[in-house]
Order: C-alpha cells, then structure tokens, then sequence
C-alpha cells in the first residue's frame, strides 16, 4: 500500500471498468517534465513506503533541475521482467540454486518465486546451420531441440516450479517483437490498479518497447533476478535529452537509414547513462513500427532509453495486434487523464536538445564494425576501399617499393586490394571470391524484422529482381529470419514468399541468429578459401550490432543494412559494387539491371501493408502463445520446488556463489598484491568480454566439452550454455579480436601467466587458475567507454569468477559497470584526463588499492589510493553511484544481498 502522501490515490473509470490511479497532477511541477519522468513519478507515489520510497524522493522528481548533473538515488520498481533463453537460462539457474542456500540457511525454498510478472521468449538458439532450401526452417528447428533439450526441460520445469513465470517457446519469434506486438500492455492493470507499464529486461534491445510509451530498458540478468524478486532498481534520476522531430522521410528512404542517422548523432552527442525522448511535430509522421526500431537502436547509441509518448498511432498499433476494446479504451483514457498522451506542439523541459529534419535523411549502411558508425549509401564503395586497408595482411599492403615487381601486391584499377580466389562448388562449377565478398546477406533481428514497411519492401525488391532474372550469387549465404510468426503470414497473403525462396531467402527460423553470431557455418568450399586466402569478406544484415567477431568467426566486416538492401547486396556479392550506380547484374534480355529497377516505391509498399497485414493474423499467431507445439509440449520434466541438478549436464549446472555463505557478510577487504590479467583499450565491448558464437575445439571451453565427452558438433554455442558456468568461465575475454595489451602480438583470450618462469603467454583462463590458486587477487585495465554493447551479465560473472576484484577503465557504459557490483567486482575509474598510458602502466606491475575498507563504515569512498611495485600512484574515482549499489558491494553482490534480505523478512 502506497502512503500516499500527497493525495494522490483516486478513481478512473474506463466503460464498466473502474481502476485506482495515483494522479501525478498532486505533485507540484510534474505537468513540465518529460513523459519519461513523469511515468518514473507515477512509480514512486504508486510505490511509496516512506522508507526506501519518502515523500522526499517524490518531491526531488516534482522540482528535477534539468539542467543538474544526477545526484538524487531514487528507487524505481517496474511492472515486470522479459527475458530472453540465452540471458533466462541463468536467472532460473540462480533461482533455483537461490532456493537451495534458502533452504541451507533455514528458510522457506518457496519464498524465492517471482513476485512481479516474468516472461520468458526462447529467441536465441536457434542457430542458421540450414538456408536456401524449402526444407531449412523444419531442419534448423530439429536441430535446435536435439542441441538445447536439457535447456528447454529445465525452463519447462521453471515454468511449472516458479508462480508468475511464463515461457514462449522456441519457433515463435523474437522477444522484443513479442514483447511489441503481444506481452507489452502500455497500461497495466493489476490487483484493481491502472498504471504505466514498466519493464527491465535481459537484453539491452528491450528499448524496443520505448515506441510503445513503454519504459523499460535491458539490464544484466542479476539485477532482472532482484526485480523478479520484488527488489527495486536503484537508480539516479537522469538528464533527458529531447530529440525534436519535424518533417517526413523523403522517397526511396526506410526506418532503417532514419534508424542509423539517429544512431550516429546520438553516439556523437553523447547520451550514455541518460534518457533520450522524441517530441515535436514529426513524431506524428512516423508509424509505430518505425518507432520501435529507433527504440530497439538505444544500446548502440548508448541511452538507457529512447521513448515515444502514447499518441493516436500507438492505440492503433495496440488494435492491429490483438489488444481488446477494453484495453485500447484504458490506454487513452489513461494516458489523457495523466498528461502522457502526446501533444505535438508541447516542450517539455529538457537537460539537453537534438533536432533532426526527417526530409534530410538518405539511404545509409553502418559498419565495418560498429553501429555508429553511419556511411552514406552512395559512398559505401569508396569507404569500403578505405576500410579494407586494416584488414588485409600486411605484406599485401606494404606497397610496390618493397617488393620486387613480380612480387608487389595485386591492386584493382581502384587502386584496391584484391586476392581473386578460386572456389569449386559442390555441383563442380567454379567461380572466385574476393576481399570484400558478401558471403552473409541476413533479413535478421528485431530491430527491423518488425517493421512491417521495411520487410515487405525486401520482399518486393526480391520479386522485381526474379522476375528480371536477377540471382544471388553463389557465395552468399542467404537467410530470412524474421521476428514473428506474422511476417510470414503477409509474406504468404501478398504473395511474395516465391520470389524471396527463388533468392534463397528461406525461412531459416524465427529467432536472432545472424545479428547475435548464430549465422552458422559458410558453405564448406567457401571457407576453406576465405581461410587459405586469408580474405576479407563480409556481412550484410539488417540487425543492430556488427562488432567485431560476432557475425560470423569467418567474416572479418559487417554492415548494418535495411533488408531490401540486403536483398540488392546478395544480388551484388559484394562491397566494392557501388550499388547506387553499378549494375546489380543482367537481366534474361542481356541489359544491366541497377538498384532503382528493382527498388519500390512507397505506394507499392504501403499498397501491400494495407492490403496483406490484418489484425486476424495477430490474433491467431499469439492465441495460445505458452502452449507451444508437440514437440515442446512432451519434453519430460522433473517436479518440485527444487531442481534434480544432472551431475553429467553440460549445459545446466549449480553455479557457486553461494558457497560458504553466512548470514552476515564478511567485511569488504583492501585488494594487495594483485596482477593484470588483462590491460585492454578503448570500446571494448561486452560481446569481447562475454562469451559469446561458436565454441572452438581448441580453447579451454571446447576442451572442457572434448573432456565431458561432447562431441565437437554438438559442442553448440555459449550462449546456449549459459547454464554451465564452467563453460562460461573458460570463455569470458576469448573473443578472437581481443587484444591485451598485457600479451602484445596475440589476439583472442590470451595473458600472460607471471605465476610461472618467465611470465609465458597462456590462456587467460589457465592463468587465472594459477593465480587464484597461489591466492593472487587480479585487475583489469581498459580504456573508454569499458562494457559497452549488450546487457551480457556473463561478462560481468565471468569477470568475477575469474578472480577479478577490480576494474580500472576510463569510462564505462551504464549496464557492465552495475553488473559488475551486482557480482562483487569494485569499478574504478582513471583519474579525469589520466589513463594506462599516460600513467606508464604497462600491466606487468603488482597493484594495491587502498581505502575500500571505508565502505564498512556505511559510507561510499569519493576515491581510492592505487598504488604499484613500480611507483605509479593515483586516487582512482570509485564507481559505486548509489547507496544500493553500496549495499550490493558490501554483501558480496546483489544476488547475497536479496537472500540475506528475503530470508530476514
């Protein structure tokens, strides 16, 4: 029960239906600050305990001071969880080894269950080994059951152990597609309440729901438990950057050039940590679909969330997708009576502005390696030309001088690398790849397999393309993986899925794959020459990340794409083809056909969305979403309220971390003689850290498996063995493009191990073995923007579990610095202006870091003294920013920390 100190408990009556509301118009100064805030304030007078939540807090959010830096800690609780299989597996693992330390330190097992609403989508393991044939979405999904069985019996045993826990099973779609167009409620009603529906999830695209008016971004799987557990998100009341938009997208452009545009002015602004918000009179102009997909985009440009008010067009979508009269009815009605319903011609008060004319934007890619990273359509050869140059062999590109001419390295007439190699497919035809070969084209992910505009415009670029005899060519793995059962169904009634096959765009499977590594292998014959060659090939997908190693462990640069451009660089084959004025290839009548043969225009996109897309095929789609096909539904399952853990599993097993736990928590120590297992440089993100793709023989995971008695094809990929933490362990900082600075010259998981003679290179996890058993504490040294990328909270478990007390960074995206805390890893930060270089530090050195005991005093240390053996000294700045991320720390983590917690209740 809220204490409701201002009064602010009243009655909305919707039809027949009447809801208690808690009105934000009591609180003084809430009708000028932004829709974010105010459903944040809606929260806090819902919540209001007057200990955790006072009338004080309320009163900070009513006066915020947009232009403060945030200091205010408040205490925001929202609605629900979603989860995805990848990051889920791990929060039922921990629940159930949760309930077990209950039990073994005197409590009630039961007492841990989800006490708000859990959902979890299984998305990600479904892996594209299959493409190009009718037959690849059947054989992909036989192929997933028989790699992930014990993983769907355990969450089928979760959904039947665990009250408020919900899972939708695999062949279904992707989560944040789901979510939009099925689990998100907009408003959410509960126990005879009405209010905002609110979310954190386990995956940082779970902004998605932003383009609803949903607030709700992704967090690590640690702080998804303390929710579920009713614990709230302690957080500091944020700057809001408003992001004005007038105008409308011109002809020829798609959500996705819009997408990438605000991608890169917002990475550019800086917007890390902060709320983005769009307003003005162009919001109106752009489709819900098209607000998700800005909304799926938040983690690349860094925010915590990127949000769209409750307007016209959002009761719309909510219509289109199923939602009930009753529901669509509350929506308005809420919104209206609160002030969250959008009007254009409003200004809320912002910390910072943006402004982008939408009739300025054109056609974009992103890459080779980062989302940010914008490059304009018509200039994506001549960059690709630029861009090849740092990832080609040395040799070839140490120019003619050096070399006698027979030798000196080839060059096409644009003066561009090139090594033609050729290739022998299996029917016995021979062509050849070159750098820059397209050997992936994936219409993939969430971020745009939503979009209905987009999706029906690759659709119809493909069939304008078959029918003038336009192929893809033979080294492009082609794949169709959209987010929902939905898709398809258009797809089917416009008739349009033919020509999308006749490309090779088979329905592969409904799940993430090709955007989160799980393209599956190249064709055979394809590798062997990308890999003997050496060659720099790429990807296109239409999905949101292309870091560095992700796609695919073959494909050294990937580009971001909407899917109709997928489609045309499929057809292309690669990136040296300008595609906005070299022919895409020849038509049956032997003349060039370009991109703008074959490029719809809007009338016939919006002519087939009208006409193929119908609210029946929502309805039908989400009508038993839980339930899900035999094949599921005769998974045998254990009962009880604890887990029977399989001693033999090497996919679920109970993690440590509450070994030896006491009631009371031990006193936070001083870290002395630690050594750097890993000194690392700007923007490494959490794919380098968290293990993620393709487990290779040779490593310690796969020799790991090799030792349990896995057989190297069903070794799988990590993600689908976040269960096993031995698995992961062994795979945290293995990305092969990882460079520590500590072992120069490798590339991968490597250190080097100073516990032995000489200081050898060795495997990071190898070394950390050593030195934990020799009882030598570690560190991490990195440079900015540390963690950046996906709400991976194996990168920060892994961190710890490898005996990693501290991390020393620059800078530190948002999500991995409180996962670290939530995991017992203390975050510093360089002094301001100061770094690895320029303090000398070469991460050979022996560290102390002094003045962490303060934090048992109850109060959090400004700085630290770091000192070395070699005489570098600094005051490093303690990133621990609220006092409950003190509390986490001081218990060992948050998961020690809600335990102690419940069990004292």
């Amino acid at each position: 029960m809220s204490a409701n100190s201002f009064d602010s408990r009243s009655t909305l009556q919707v039809g027949d239906e009447s809801y208690e509301i808690f009105r934000l118009d009591k609180v003084e100064g809430s009708a000028r600050l932004p829709y974010s805030l105010k459903v944040l304030l809606e929260n806090l007078l819902r919540t209001e305990d007057g200990a955790n939540i006072t009338a004080d807090h309320i009163r900070a959010l009513g006066n915020w001071d947009p232009s403060a830096q945030p200091s205010q800690e408040i205490q925001f609780t929202p609605a629900r969880v979603i989860m995805q299989d990848f990051t889920g597996v791990p929060c039922v693992v921990d629940l159930a080894t949760m309930r077990e330390a209950v039990k073994e330190l005197g409590g009630d097992a039961a007492r841990i269950n989800p006490l708000a609403p859990a959902e979890l989508v299984i998305d990600h393991s479904v892996i594209a080994d299959r493409f190009g044939t009718p037959e690849a979405f059947t054989q992909n999904v036989e192929l997933e059951y028989g790699r992930n069985k014990e993983r769907y019996q355990f969450l089928r045993w979760g959904q039947t152990a665990f009250d408020e826990f919900k899972v939708v099973p695999p062949g279904t779609g992707i989560v944040h597609q789901v979510n939009i167009e099925h689990l998100a409620r907009t408003v959410m009603v509960r126990g005879g309440q009405a209010y905002p529906d609110t979310l954190v999830g386990t995956d940082s695209h779970t902004t998605m729901v932003n383009g609803l008016g949903v607030l709700g971004w992704g967090v690590g799987g640690i702080e998804a438990e303390a929710a579920m557990l009713g614990q709230p998100v302690s957080m500091l009341i944020p700057r809001v950057v408003g992001f004005k938009l007038t105008g409308s997208l011109p002809t020829g452009t798609t959500a996705t050039d819009l997408v990438l545009t605000i991608t890169e002015m917002l990475r550019k602004h800086g917007v890390v940590g902060k709320f983005v918000e769009f307003y003005g009179e162009g919001v109106s102009a752009i489709p819900l679909a098209n607000r998700a997909t800005i909304g799926n985009m938040s983690p690349e440009f860094g925010s915590t969330a990127a949000i769209f008010p409750i307007d016209v067009e959002t009761i719309n979508y909510l219509k289109l997708t199923g939602r009930s009269e009753q529901q669509l009815a509350l929506v308005e009605a809420y919104a209206k009576e609160q002030g969250l319903w959008l009007d254009p011609a409003a200004e809320p008060d912002f910390s910072e502005k943006l402004e982008l004319d939408l009739s300025t934007v054109v056609p974009s890619i992103a890459g080779p390696k980062r989302p940010q990273d914008r490059i304009v359509l018509a200039e994506a050869a001549q960059q690709f030309a630029q861009d090849i140059r740092n990832y080609v062999a040395e040799d070839e590109e140490a120019g003619k001088e050096s070399f006698p001419a027979s030798d000196a390295p080839a060059l096409d007439h644009n003066g561009v690398p090139t090594k033609p190699t050729p290739v022998i497919a299996p029917d016995g035809s021979q062509y050849e790849i070159d750098h820059g070969a397209v050997t992936v084209a994936a219409i993939t992910s969430c971020t745009n397999t939503s979009n209905p505009y987009v999706m029906v415009a690759a659709a119809l670029v493909a069939k304008k393309a078959v029918e003038k005899g336009l192929t893809r060519k033979p080294w492009v793995k082609t794949t169709l993986a959209p987010g929902s059962k939905v898709v398809m169904d258009y797809y089917d009634r416009a008739g349009l899925t033919p020509y999308l096959d006749k490309l090779g765009f088979n329905l592969v499977g409904y799940g993430c794959t090709t955007c989160i590594g799980n393209s599956g292998p190249l064709p055979e014959e394809v590798s062997k020459a990308v890999n003997e060659a050496d060659l720099a090939v790429t990807s296109v997908l239409s999905g949101n990340r292309n870091f560095e190693g992700r796609i695919n462990p073959d494909v050294k640069m990937n580009y971001l794409a909407s899917p109709p451009l997928v489609v045309a660089y499929a057809i292309a084959g690669s990136m040296k083809v300008d595609i906005t004025k070299d022919a895409l290839g020849i038509d049956q009548d032997g003349n060039p056909v370009h991109l703008a043969d074959i490029w719809p225009s809007e009338k016939e996109v919006e002519e087939v969305v009208a006409s193929a897309i119908g609210q029946e095929m929502f309805n039908t789609s989400y009508a038993d979403v839980f339930a899900g096909d035999a094949q599921w539904q005769a998974l045998p399952i254990p009962t009880g309220n604890t887990f029977d853990w399989d001693p033999e599993s090497t996919y679920v097993r109970k993690p440590p971390y509450f070994e030896g736990m006491t009631m009371d928590p031990a006193p936070v120590q001083d870290v002395t003689g630690a050594r750097v297992l890993a000194k690392l440089g700007d923007s490494v993100t959490t794919d380098h850290i968290s293990p993620a793709g393709a487990i290779k023989a040779d490593t310690p995971a796969g020799k790991y498996l090799t030792e349990h008695g896995v057989e190297r094809r069903d070794f799988n990929s990590y993600g689908s063995r976040r269960g096993n933490h031995e698995v992961m362990i062994r795979g945290t900082f293995a990305n092969i493009r990882l460079r520590n600075q500590v072992a120069p010259g490798t590339e991968g998981g490597y250190t080097r191990d100073f516990t032995q003679e000489g200081a050898p290179v060795s495997f990071i996890y190898d070394a950390s073995q050593n030195y934990q058993a020799a009882g030598i504490p570690l560190v991490i040294l990195a440079g900015k923007e540390y963690g950046s990328g996906s709400s991976r909270d194996w990168a920060a478990k892994g961190t710890a579990l490898l005996g990693v007390k501290a991390v020393i960074a620059e800078s530190y995206e948002r999500i991995h610095r409180s996962n670290l805390i939530g995991m017992g890893v203390l975050p510093l930060q360089f002094p301001e202006g100061a770094s690895a270089l320029s303090l000398g530090l070469t991460g050979e050195e022996t560290f102390s870091i002094a003045g962490v005991t303060e934090l048992n005093d109850g109060t959090t240390p400004r700085t630290v003294k770091v000192t070395t053996d070699t005489g570098v000294e600094f005051d490093a700045v303690v990133r621990i920013d609220t006092p409950g991320e003190a509390d986490y720390y001081r218990n060992g983590g948050i998961m020690q920390y809600v335990l102690r917690s419940l069990i004292r209740k």
